[in-house]
C-alpha cells in the first residue's frame, strides 16, 4: 500500500454508532486509513470487550492501526495495536501516561488525548509517546475545528517531531483547516459516520481534500 507522505486520516468511531462493524467495513472501502481509536460507548466491561473484538481485526485485516481507549486490559485481550490516555487538564495527566508508556511501549502505541494547552504538551512530549491528540475524543460538536486545538496542533507541528493529531469538526470540510496545520493526522468522527453520502464516500472525500489541502511532509 502507498502510504501518502502528508496528513493522514483517524477515525474515532462514535459512541453512538449503529451497526459500527458494518460502517466500518464500508469507511475502509473508501480510501486510505491510519488508524481508529475506539471508547467505550457507555456498557459493561464483557459487552465493551465483545464490541472491540467485532472491530479490531476489521482495521487490522485492512492494515489499519486500531488504537482502544482507556482500557489496558480489553487492548491486551483484543491483541489491539494500541492505547490511548485521555489526559485530564493541568499536570495530572502526566503519571497515568508515563506509566502506561513503561508498561506497554514500543509492543503497543501509546498516545494521550485532550491536550489543550502547550506547557501540557511539552510535558507529556517530554515522555516520548507515539502520539499526542489535541482535542478530546467525541468531541466534535461544532461543524468546525476548535480554533485552540487547530492553533496548537500547528504549534506543535512546527515545533516537535512526537506526531500530533488533531480533532476535526463534524464538518467534512474542516479537514481543511486541520491539513493546513501541517499536523501529521487528522481524527473525524461524525464528519465521517454521520455524513448524508456513507461512510465509505466521506472517506474518499476526507482524502481528496487532504490531497488538494495538506503539505506534503519533508523526507527525513
Amino acid at each position: 500500500m502507498n502510504i501518502p507522505n502528508r496528513c493522514r486520516l483517524v477515525l474515532v468511531i462514535p459512541k453512538d454508532l449503529p451497526d459500527p462493524a458494518i460502517q466500518l467495513e464500508n469507511a475502509i472501502a473508501g480510501g486510505d486509513i491510519a488508524s481508529i481509536i475506539i471508547a467505550n460507548p457507555g456498557i459493561d466491561e464483557g459487552s465493551f470487550q465483545q464490541y472491540c473484538e467485532s472491530l479490531v481485526p476489521i482495521a487490522q485485516t485492512a492494515g489499519i492501526a486500531a488504537i482502544i481507549a482507556e482500557n489496558t486490559q480489553i487492548a491486551g485481550r483484543c491483541n489491539a495495536d494500541g492505547i490511548h490516555i485521555d489526559l485530564t487538564g493541568g499536570d495530572t495527566g502526566i503519571p497515568a501516561l508515563s506509566e502506561t508508556i513503561e508498561r506497554f511501549s514500543p509492543a503497543k502505541i501509546v498516545g494521550g488525548g485532550n491536550v489543550n494547552t502547550r506547557h501540557m504538551a511539552l510535558s507529556l512530549g517530554e515522555l516520548n509517546p507515539d502520539y499526542l491528540f489535541f482535542g478530546k475524543l467525541n468531541n466534535d460538536i461544532k461543524p468546525e475545528a476548535h480554533s485552540k486545538m487547530l492553533a496548537l496542533a500547528e504549534w506543535w507541528a512546527q515545533m516537535v517531531e512526537v506526531p500530533g493529531i488533531c480533532l476535526g469538526g463534524s464538518d467534512i470540510e474542516s479537514t481543511i483547516e486541520v491539513a493546513k496545520t501541517g499536523v501529521d493526522f487528522v481524527a473525524l468522527s461524525s464528519a465521517i459516520f454521520s455524513h448524508d453520502e456513507g461512510t465509505k464516500e466521506a472517506v474518499h472525500l476526507a482524502n481528496q481534500l487532504l490531497e488538494k489541502h495538506a503539505p506534503e511532509f519533508e523526507d527525513e
